[in-house]
Order: structure tokens, then C-alpha cells, then sequence
């Protein structure tokens, strides 16, 4: 080890500018923020949407539509889905907390069962709604509907 190979430790040498060092460094006076206005002073933060005082988007552009607060959303669950699920599990119940240990709906969804795919075992199917085709399909099954 000789004063040939010292190199400064990893991590220790900034290759940036710093501002606000003096009128010799380059980035003094007024440390890069420009003359006066809202940006050049201390404390400094803009609104989120902020478009310095011109009309911000979200009131430029049209509102339109509406959002119906007694909407029920309902999150559909297929018969193929069922039977695939009773047949791997041997069910003969299928109930949400069923669907909510193996993944299809979350604990607080709604679940409407809809008729899509062919049911070959009896079951027994509760849920919160049904398709008519999903109530026919279950019950030529010899199954049972139950709404919850």
C-alpha cells in the first residue's frame, strides 16, 4: 500500500453539482430556482393538479354519466367453474365460504352463479343470485338452489 493506489471509499465521492455554495460554484445566487415567484421560495409546494393557475384539467374537461349508489355488484361464478371445483374437492355443498377458501370471490363479494358449462353432479348451490340457466342446470341435476 503505497499514496499511488488510495482510492476514496465506495460510496463517498457525489458526482453532482451541489447548489446554493456560492457565486464560484456555478449553481449560487439564486441556486437554480430562478428569479421571484411561487418556486423560487422556501416552503414551496403545489396542489396536486396545480397547473400554475390555468384551468386545471379535471375542470376544463365535460362531466358526464352517473353512478347509481344502489347498484349491487355481483361477482359471476360460471357451472363449469362449480363442477371443476366439486369434482377436485369431492363436494356435494357448494357454499361462498367454499368459494372464498379456494380463491374465486373475495369474503365480502355477492355471488351470482351464471349457466355457462354442463353439471354432471347433484349438488347443493347456495349464493346470494342465480341465472335462470344456472337454476336449470342445477336442478335437472337433481340439485338444490339456495339463495342466501
Amino acid at each position: 500500500m503505497d499514496l499511488s493506489n488510495l482510492k476514496p471509499a465506495e460510496g463517498s465521492v457525489k458526482n453532482r453539482k451541489r447548489i446554493g455554495r456560492g457565486q464560484g460554484s456555478g449553481r449560487g445566487g439564486t441556486s437554480t430556482r430562478g428569479h421571484k415567484g411561487a418556486q423560487a421560495r422556501s416552503g414551496y409546494s403545489s396542489k396536486m393538479g396545480f397547473e400554475g393557475g390555468q384551468m386545471p384539467i379535471q375542470r376544463r374537461l365535460p362531466k358526464f354519466g352517473f353512478r347509481n349508489f344502489n347498484r349491487k355488484e355481483y361477482k359471476g361464478i360460471n357451472i363449469d367453474l362449480i363442477q371443476e371445483l366439486a369434482e377436485k374437492n369431492s363436494l356435494t355443498t357448494i357454499t361462498p365460504e367454499i368459494l372464498v377458501e379456494n380463491g374465486l370471490v373475495g369474503k365480502n363479494d355477492m355471488i351470482k352463479i351464471l349457466g355457462r358449462g354442463v353439471l354432471k353432479n347433484k349438488l347443493e348451490v347456495k349464493a346470494h343470485s342465480f341465472s335462470k340457466s344456472a337454476i336449470q342446470a342445477i336442478e335437472s341435476q337433481g340439485g338444490v338452489v339456495t339463495k342466501i
